[in-house]
């Protein structure tokens, strides 16, 4: 099974960017993020005829948003609000073989780095911290299930192009970090990329649109991820970070991350 996650930003402007995708990794799930459209709106009937006929969709008119399409059936569709929020912030569903797949996206945290100057940069880390606490609760160790989604942070020292600079950034702050660190600690969540490809090694999946030579200067940060918990591990074979797909015209400034797992 190919699973792939992918910040969109924006399925309706960059549904034709889903057939680059699938013509690359040819996945078998995609969840998608920062789908930026409400429900009625989504383009169900083209990614219909893309080959996907199992769409769970959490949408939300102009902004957020996340979606999980689907080769394979999927049951038990759930969405978390997290902190009594509204925002359409995660959606899961389980696939055949029992995995229960959460697709997340963590608010980005506004610019400063201070929960009193900043309330967004104090709701992202609170958030974070519903995050933990939930699956701390409601989940255990045992329990099969995959995370994906764009977490908003770029955990380790070599997760961002400059480690020193970006430690007063947001989405490399230690208040966001150790809060991550926390969750993933929790219950022993794998980092898939981190397993296949350990630090020094330097990761990325976002950079940044203001960056007009993103290539020459790969200012990047590692946003994006796929978390399996500890029954799965022994079934991850390959991940591939698609950094091609930062040029597609159009593109997000996100790229997708595919991880390939052996069948159950």
């Amino acid at each position: 099974m190919k699973l792939t996650t992918w910040n969109i930003n924006s399925v309706r402007l960059r549904l034709p960017l889903l057939k680059n995708l699938i013509a690359v990794h040819n996945p078998d799930v995609i969840a998608l993020q920062e789908i930026k459209t409400a429900d009625e709106f989504f383009p169900y009937e083209g990614v219909r005829a893309l080959g996907f006929p199992h769409i769970e969709v959490r949408g939300q008119k102009g902004y957020h948003g996340v979606a999980i399409l689907s080769k394979l059936p999927l049951t038990k569709p759930h969405r978390l609000s997290l902190l009594g929020h509204g925002d359409s912030r995660h959606i899961t569903a389980t696939l055949p073989d029992g995995t229960e797949l959460h697709n997340f996206y963590v608010p980005a945290g506004g610019d400063i780095p201070d929960r009193v100057e900043n309330p967004y940069f104090g709701f992202k880390l609170d958030y974070v911290d519903a995050m933990r606490e939930w699956f701390a609760a409601q989940r255990t160790k045992k329990d099969k299930m995959i995370l994906v989604g764009d977490l908003n942070v770029a955990p380790g020292e070599h997760d961002v192009w400059s480690h020193k600079q970006l430690l007063k950034i947001v989405s490399h702050t230690p208040e966001e970090t150790s809060r991550l660190d926390q969750f993933q600690a929790g219950l022993d969540w794998l980092d898939a990329a981190r397993h296949l490809a350990p630090a020094p090694e330097k990761l990325y999946t976002w950079w940044s649109y203001r960056n007009k030579d993103w290539r020459a200067s790969n200012r990047g940060r590692r946003l994006d991820h796929i978390w399996l918990t500890q029954p799965l591990a022994p079934r991850l074979k390959r991940l591939d970070t698609l950094t091609d797909a930062r040029d597609w015209p159009q593109g997000s400034d996100h790229v997708p991350v595919t991880v390939e797992l052996q069948s159950s």
